[in-house]
């Protein structure tokens, strides 16, 4: 540590002289410390706190005066102690206005009150390194490194012996009186060491006072709304890139300057065009469109006859309007449930596989000499006329024969079996007519064409005597009226 503290003493001889203007001002501040003592002497590391007076006789040179207060801790939990310390010193500063760095040395006295370590004290000398930021120009946060060498310590555990410690510490200090420095432009550059002193107001300025241009485009940083303007680009006044097409790209680097609205450009300025339809990337909303395709003024390919197919490989250019084409643009057929009759003239397009159909596409309900038809599928809720939903496209296939052949009358027939009492299978086989022909009736089929009967049991076609048998008793019934 004492070779430290001494080397640090020594350097305050080799500093060069200060560039601002500090001559006869007063320094004043306040500072908190953190020291780190020599260990003989059992006190913990410890902040403090205190201050500072000083005065520059010359812009270069100062002398300050400084004290202190703290109470370390002994390490061995044997109490605390009282520590004043003080100094006077003298340092060198240089730098410019802004910043003022500094190297001092001279006398130190510490003096020790109450138990830990005992009262005395001590006189040594100190070397330090140091360095004041200017927040304004009377205004500073200071920070510091100091070492302490005592040549012969009178602490008990160091009696005759050298020791050091070593003190940090930050605060803040202000200025007074003084020779203000004379600084025509206001450019924070003293006019003694400005090379350019008619700078404008609130221009960016280097350390000899001169304006920064950082993107050379001859409008200076500070008064530059657009300090990163591309080499070669034409600006305004404020310094910002013109672009008179608004493409992103600023004239003087844009070499298609007359480009349109919207369109997606190059690093050229240029609009790019993907698919090569003549229509800019950016503008274009179809921008994959396959080479040599007609397209409209927004780059999507023509579809005169709006079947979907581009113009350009429509085989039939005028089919007429929501007409099902295939992939050339012609018409196509389609029977999706295989009946014979054409999806577009299919009035019961999911007819059952196998059914037989009339030219509608529907189920034909009575072939010729029959007058009655079991509607097989069509099932209800245990002891309820609520329809299973299985029962439903059953139901639609008769409505839509149903519709498709407006001259035929029919009679729902609801039937049960023979479990209950026939009055209550009355009126559940009713209730379940009534439920078909409202459910017919909701798919457009005319209600004066439909009558609803309950039959309860009392027309089984198959005995009432086995499971078998009375499920198929349980049963809704068409029949023609004529």
């Amino acid at each position: 540590m004492r070779h430290l503290i001494l080397t640090g003493i020594a350097c305050a001889g080799f500093v060069l002289p200060a560039a601002s203007q500090r001559a006869h001002q007063v320094e004043m501040g306040v500072l908190v410390s953190y020291t780190r003592f020599d260990r003989r002497f059992g006190f913990e590391n410890q902040f403090g706190g205190g201050g500072r007076i000083g005065f520059f006789l010359t812009d270069l040179l100062s002398l300050e005066i400084d004290g202190s207060y703290l109470q370390p801790s002994s390490t061995s939990g044997t109490g605390t102690s009282e520590l004043v310390p003080g100094g006077v010193s003298v340092a060198l500063n240089f730098g410019g206005d802004k910043n003022i760095f500094y190297l001092l040395g001279g006398y130190s006295h510490y003096a020790f009150f109450r138990t830990a370590p005992g009262r005395f004290s001590d006189d040594g000398i100190h070397g330090a390194i140091g360095d004041r930021i200017f927040i304004e120009p009377g205004v500073a946060f200071r920070a510091e490194v100091r070492g302490v060498y005592i040549p012969q310590s009178k602490a008990p555990a160091a009696t005759g012996e050298w020791a050091g410690h070593v003190t940090a510490s930050i605060g803040v200090d202000f200025f007074f009186g003084g020779r203000p420095a004379t600084d025509t432009d206001h450019d924070l550059v003293a006019d003694r060491q400005d090379a350019c002193p008619d700078t404008p107001a609130n221009a960016a300025v280097d350390v000899r006072g001169c304006p920064t241009d950082s993107d050379r485009d001859g409008v200076v940083n500070g008064l530059d709304a657009c300090p990163n303007s591309p080499s070669g680009a034409h600006i305004d006044a404020r310094g910002c890139p013109t672009d008179d097409d608004k493409d992103g790209v600023p004239d003087g680097v844009d070499q298609c300057p007359n480009t349109s609205g919207g369109a997606a450009v190059d690093s050229r300025g240029c609009p790019s065009d993907s698919d090569a339809d003549r229509v800019p990337d950016g503008v274009d909303q179809c921008p994959n469109t396959e080479f040599g395709m007609p397209v409209d003024t927004v780059g999507c390919p023509l579809d005169t006859d709006k079947d979907r197919v581009p113009d350009g490989l429509d085989r039939c250019p005028n089919t007429p309007p929501n007409t099902e084409v295939d992939a050339t643009g012609c018409t196509t057929k389609r029977d999706t449930d295989g009946d014979g009759v054409d999806d577009a003239d299919d009035r019961c397009p999911a007819t059952a596989t196998g059914s037989r159909v009339d030219a509608s596409g529907c189920p034909i309900l009575f072939a010729p000499g029959r007058t009655a038809l079991i509607l097989r599928g069509v099932t209800f809720e245990t002891g309820s006329s609520n329809l299973r939903p299985e029962s439903f496209t059953i139901l639609d296939q008769v409505a839509g024969s149903l519709i498709a052949n407006p001259d035929v009358r029919i009679e729902i027939g609801g039937h049960t079996d023979n479990t209950g009492s026939a009055a209550t299978n009355i009126r559940l086989s009713q209730q379940r007519a009534n439920a078909v022909m409202q459910y017919l009736a909701g798919k457009g089929v005319s209600q004066f064409h439909m009558a609803a009967r309950g039959y309860g049991s009392t027309r089984p076609v198959a005995p009432n005597t086995t499971a078998a048998g009375r499920a198929q008793n349980r049963r809704v019934e068409l029949r023609r009226l004529n």
